[in-house]
């Protein structure tokens, strides 16, 4: 049995591997583009078949294919949505910039699959049926904002609200663990371990504000526009019917385009959602490098908590521990951040009616959504529901801060509290002994009560 087959296509005839359910346009693409073994997303790839499947039911409805065939298309797309033809979508990522090629790959896998399915001799055709009414220029767009959109609102805003809840459940226990706070790295007046904690998580809930903020404008589809955004080739009322469909379909909050030539040639709210996830991971990496700082030691470092012991930490360092989700956390926020650059160079390059870095942009903001969406998950699970506390380490650390004179200012004045504090960390001594012994209290600048309330750490996180 040959190991291939031979295929057509407008510009003549191509061999293709003899399993391969992908017709001539796909090998092409596959021999043009040998350039990175990274294939879109698998997201990517659903999306793509759901608009397939709704359009072949839409243009059935209005007389354009032939309604048996379109039932073979929308069931040969719901295959391929369902992920059971992946293997068959081998076209690189780094292709042809309106995805042209990865549009086709879908025309001629589902087409393939169709025909097999009415197992009557007719050809379904990946241009004629499959892409009926359609253009890669409205559709490759359209599966972006969809699978973006489903990505966001099933995966990533989930996963962060459970980070969310996770830090939330730290700030309470750790409400009345007070340490010292730090600015410039440097000590500063008393915090409490659940105030910091409460940031963090309030950090998380703003990154979902952001990312619902800019859904909207991400779930407006420019499909109907087909090559330039003027709807050539399709059928009144084609554009809105298959959006429904497939909001239906996906229970997504899909809707057209406004102005389809917005829609068609630029990208801008791809490059909105990447900024915002862009800010989620920044977010993530101050999240994690306080837990990192706050957990080293546990002899040298701060050791005001304790992460989950995961795994050894060193080849030749017994019983050496290390943070090591935070550490994956942090990798994963360096690389949202430089797929963000990525996407803001890409979503630059819409020249007149098309952007010609669609692929390029599909990648960087799927992954960037899917790495969030597993990272925070990671970080909640693994790390911030195992973090205990060290409240003697972390109160002995705030009652000898220098900083916490700053109360004594009312009562001394700045330049001769100034004068305490150095003379507290020359000497050695608490502040609440310098105060004593230099003679405020006989001077009658304050009493001892007040100085004992002046020096209740605790009591400085609350003012």
């Amino acid at each position: 049995m040959s190991e291939y087959r031979t295929e057509h296509d407008s510009m003549g005839e191509v061999r293709v591997p003899a399993h391969a359910k992908w017709r001539a346009q796909t090998q092409r693409a596959v021999e043009n583009f040998p350039v990175s073994g990274q294939r879109i997303e698998r997201a990517h790839i659903r999306a793509l078949a759901q608009v397939k499947g709704a359009a072949a039911k839409v243009n059935a409805s209005l007389g354009v294919v032939d309604k048996e065939i379109a039932e073979a298309i929308a069931s040969a797309a719901a295959e391929v949505a369902e992920g059971r033809w992946d293997e068959h979508f081998p076209v690189d990522v780094f292709q042809t910039g309106s995805g042209t090629s990865s549009n086709m790959n879908t025309n001629e896998v589902i087409a393939t699959l169709a025909s097999e399915r009415l197992g009557d001799g007719r050809e379904v055709h990946p241009n004629d049926h499959v892409n009926a009414s359609q253009s890669s220029n409205d559709v490759f767009p359209s599966s972006i904002h969809i699978a973006a959109t489903e990505a966001v609102t099933r995966d990533l805003i989930p996963a962060l609200e459970h980070l969310e809840a996770a830090l939330g459940r730290k700030s309470a226990e750790f409400a009345q663990v007070v340490k010292s706070g730090r600015t410039h790295l440097m000590d500063a007046t008393p915090v409490t371990l659940g105030q910091e904690f409460g940031g963090y998580a309030a950090q998380v809930r703003y990154g979902v504000e952001r990312l619902r903020a800019s859904l909207p404008r991400l779930a407006e589809l420019p499909l109907g526009g087909t090559a330039v955004g003027t709807g050539i080739n399709t059928p009144p009322g084609f554009s809105a019917a298959v959006i429904a469909e497939v909001a239906d379909a996906t229970g997504l909050p899909l809707t057209e385009a406004r102005d389809h030539f917005e829609a068609q040639g630029a990208r801008d709210a791809l490059v909105e959602t990447s900024g915002q996830l862009r800010t989620v991971a920044v977010g993530l990496t101050k999240i994690a490098n306080d837990l990192r700082w706050m957990a080293s030691g546990p002899r040298t470092g701060l050791a005001e908590i304790n992460l989950p012991d995961l795994q050894p930490g060193s080849s030749i360092m017994p019983g050496k521990v290390n943070p090591v989700i935070p550490e994956a956390v942090l990798m994963v926020a360096a690389q949202v951040q430089g797929n963000d650059v990525t996407v803001s160079v890409a979503g630059a390059a819409g020249n007149f009616e098309l952007n010609v870095m669609l692929p390029v942009l599909a990648k960087n903001v799927l992954e960037s959504v899917r790495l969030l969406a597993n990272a925070s998950r990671l970080l909640a699970d693994r790390t911030v529901d195992g973090i205990t506390a060290n409240p003697e380490r972390a109160r002995e650390y705030a009652e000898s801060s220098p900083s916490v004179v700053t109360p004594l200012n009312k009562y001394i004045g700045y330049e001769e509290a100034a004068k305490v504090a150095k003379k507290s960390l020359a000497e050695r001594k608490t502040i609440r002994q310098v105060v004593l012994e230099s003679g405020y209290v006989e001077r009658g600048a304050l009493t001892e009560q007040q100085l004992d309330e002046a020096l209740d750490v605790l009591r400085m996180t609350r003012p």
